[in-house]
């Protein structure tokens, strides 16, 4: 299995240190967060990796080459010219995956510990047989400024901003679902992807895999895996760098 690394985005969150540098590159304990999912990845049998950049690309690509990939082949898709957020930037990096079955994604600020072999065993278990499974969502039930929302079947259906109110839905409306029924989960930013994914997809440019999994789940089928009671932490912001450094050693 192939996976890709999110890269590319701005980190406006960990400024400071983001003026000058790549969020992927802030370290954890002398390790960049980048060979941090490397090696994290490495351990689940995956050493074909694509990362994608923007922000400060160059500081990236130098540090991907001068470690020889810690150790993986690394494939760089060049954002450069344009963020086109996660969404887009999975679609930009389709000549990497679309003769794949199924790869990862995720988030180049998350650390966990998260067992991949897992994920990946209910993702066959819950793509076996399935018509039009898109992907596999990890999930937890923490405390989220945001969830994903998934029906009684537990397929995707909806997204909510719980600071705002703000609703989106698969069908682009919640009349047709019974809200009691509705189950709320954490996004982890970890995913399993299928092949069918790109057929499905209709969005162009810049777009979140958010927007993307609720435009493909209104025809076709997306699941989660819930790892509540492992370690996952955002170090997107300042304060849990210092976190992560209590947590990964």
């Amino acid at each position: 299995m192939r996976a890709m690394i999110l890269a590319a985005g701005l980190g406006t969150r960990l400024k400071p240190f983001t003026n000058s540098h790549p969020k992927a590159l802030a370290q954890v304990n002398g390790k960049p967060l980048l060979q941090r999912n490397i090696e994290y990845l490495q351990q689940y049998g995956i050493n074909e990796v694509v990362v994608n950049v923007h922000h400060f690309a160059h500081q990236i690509i130098k540090a991907v080459e001068a470690n020889k990939g810690w150790g993986s082949t690394i494939f760089i898709s060049d954002e450069s010219n344009e963020v086109v957020e996660t969404g887009g930037g999975v679609l930009l990096a389709k000549s990497f995956f679309e003769q794949e079955a199924s790869w990862l994604v995720m988030n180049a600020d998350i650390l966990t510990n998260l067992e991949l072999d897992k994920l990946m065993a209910a993702d066959k278990v819950l793509s076996e047989g399935a018509e039009n499974y898109i992907a596999t969502l990890a999930v937890t039930n923490r405390a989220s400024s945001r969830n994903l929302l998934f029906n009684k079947a537990e397929k995707l259906v909806g997204w909510k901003n719980n600071s705002t109110g703000e609703e989106k839905w698969a069908n682009g409306s919640s009349t047709t679902i019974s809200t009691e029924t509705i189950v709320a989960k954490a996004f982890s930013g970890i995913q399993i992807i299928h092949t069918p994914f790109y057929k499905a997809l209709t969005l162009t440019g810049k777009f979140s895999l958010i927007d993307a999994y609720l435009q493909i789940a209104s025809s076709s089928t997306i699941g989660f895996y819930d790892h509540s009671g492992g370690l996952l932490l955002d170090v997107g912001k300042p304060e849990n760098i210092t976190k992560a450094e209590e947590l990964f050693k």
